[in-house]
Order: structure tokens, then C-alpha cells, then sequence
């Protein structure tokens, strides 16, 4: 239960830094490596606490369209455009230590039960 919760709110907060990270783009830069090491921290938190087996597939789909729309040149759309691409690589640099763990542990299970 406290996991869940522990969980739910570093998933939470993880989504709100990268949002409000890649808003302030220009001001944050000075901070900018502190912010993804925040992110990562609660990237690994989220992978080792919120993901359950049921859901293993799903994540790790998402995880590779996330990392898929970070490829896009979406600094190209007037006005928001630079706005959305840091977002977007926040979110990336928040959900790929999170899509690691999933994908190590479920790797790891896979290999366990060809025993």
C-alpha cells in the first residue's frame, strides 16, 4: 500500500518537474543536469514501484512511442514548438530509467521461468 502511494506520487511529481521544467526551458538551464537527475531518481522509483506485471507490455509500448515523439522536430512549430520539445525530452528523461527496470525485470523473469 505505502508503495503504491510512495509510487503514485514520484509519478506525479516526475510528470509535473518535466512539464514545469520544459516551460521554464531558458530560466532552468542552469539547472538543467540537477533536473534530470530528478528525473531519472524518480523515473527509477516509478519502474521499481508502480509497474506490475499486468501492465509490463503496455508501459514499455509507451515508453518507446515517448522516446519515438522526442525524435520529432517539434522546436519546428511556431511559437510553443521549443516549449513542447523540452517537455517532450523531460518525459523521456523521466520514463526511460522507469521503461529499464521494467524491461531488465522482465527480461530477468522470462529467463527464470525457461527453468
Amino acid at each position: 500500500m505505502v508503495d503504491q502511494r510512495v509510487g503514485g506520487w514520484a509519478f506525479i511529481l516526475g510528470v509535473l518537474v518535466a512539464i514545469i521544467a520544459g516551460i521554464l526551458a531558458a530560466a532552468a538551464m542552469t539547472y538543467s543536469g540537477w533536473i534530470t537527475f530528478v528525473l531519472v531518481i524518480l523515473g527509477l522509483i516509478v519502474g521499481f514501484l508502480n509497474i506490475k506485471d499486468k501492465e509490463v507490455t503496455g508501459f514499455l509500448i509507451a515508453a518507446i512511442a515517448l522516446m519515438a515523439v522526442g525524435t520529432a522536430n517539434l522546436a519546428a512549430i511556431p511559437y510553443a514548438g521549443i516549449y513542447l520539445a523540452y517537455i517532450v525530452q523531460n518525459v523521456a528523461a523521466f520514463v526511460a530509467p522507469a521503461a529499464l527496470v521494467v524491461a531488465l525485470t522482465e527480461v530477468y523473469n522470462i529467463a527464470r521461468k525457461r527453468k
